[in-house]
């Protein structure tokens, strides 16, 4: 680059600025001679606007639907012994089967107590205001959206199993017919006393009411 003279008469910033000009001046007309490189460095911008956002539209592409239907975190709410509710979404426990907020089940003496509001409470009680974090499953006994859910770093299905207050639901999973003979074995929960399995009891209060709905129509 040829040098600039420094006059006496200018000023440090004068002189910056001729040294400034003088370079700016030579790559243009590096540029101006040069048709290809004036043509990359003009696209460059446009070149690298387009490639980021190729980049981020496939990013969104991959991790977008599976972070929306993969995961689901949050404080829940209980809706019954195999349901909550996190974010506005329902999600049945996945793998077991727990008696329904009505059900009724029996001591070992007979007595009659509420085992489907009881597990309900048991489930509220060991989730507390601790986060749920849920992984999406596909197969669900109720139908609806299943998730293996997570507290405290622990299986909430597993948990309720293991105290007796849900069943395994065989049909989905065989992942906790272990926690339910562990359960069985040391009659905790349900297994303390007699009960009607949770989907022969809602079996049976669909035919009553169907029953009754036909009784009404006649």
């Amino acid at each position: 680059m040829t040098a600039v003279p420094v006059h006496r008469g200018q000023t440090a910033r004068q002189n910056a600025q001729a040294l400034r000009a003088r370079s700016v001046a030579g790559k243009n007309a590096t540029m101006v001679g040069d048709p290809t490189r004036f043509r990359n460095e003009l696209c460059r911008p446009f070149v690298d606007s387009f490639l980021m956002t190729r980049s981020m539209l496939a990013l969104l592409l991959l991790c977008g639907p599976a972070a929306a239907a993969g995961t689901i975190s949050g404080p829940a709410t209980v809706i019954d012994g195999d349901t909550i509710e996190v974010h506005g979404t329902r999600i049945n426990l996945y793998g077991i089967d727990a008696p329904e907020t009505a059900q009724s089940c029996q001591t070992v003496t007979g007595r009659e107590y509420r085992c489907g509001r009881e597990a309900a409470q048991a489930l509220s009680a060991h989730i507390g205001s601790g986060v749920v974090t849920c992984e999406r499953r596909e197969n669900s006994a109720a139908g609806g959206i299943a998730g293996l859910c997570l507290a405290h770093g622990e299986d909430l299905s597993a948990w309720m199993v293991t105290r007796g207050y849900a069943l395994a639901s065989r049909q989905v999973t065989a992942a906790y017919t272990h926690q339910e003979g562990q359960a069985w074995a040391t009659r905790r929960g349900l297994w303390a006393g007699t009960f009607e399995k949770p989907a022969d009891w809602r079996q049976d209060r669909r035919r009553m009411e169907a029953s009754a709905g036909a009784s009404t129509a006649d």
